[in-house]
């Protein structure tokens, strides 16, 4: 569960930066941008900041089945 709610809260923000940089300003393409390095970032050192904070709120990672 704690990948998916990961993978939709980036899906949102780039979807969301996206809309917001062609509606109303093009600086708002730099939280696409930053979202994207933070996804690289995390594929690489396999830490992802929201993923702490979902495990402090009690959200369990897929590969359990507790």
């Amino acid at each position: 569960m704690k990948t998916r709610i990961i993978h939709a809260v980036a899906g949102t923000m780039i979807l969301a930066s996206l809309l917001l940089g062609i509606l109303v300003h093009q600086n708002w393409f730099y939280l696409t941008g930053f979202v994207g390095l933070n996804l690289l970032q995390s594929s690489f050192t396999n830490w992802c900041l929201l993923g702490n904070i979902l495990e402090k709120f009690g959200v369990q990672d897929d590969n359990c089945k507790c």
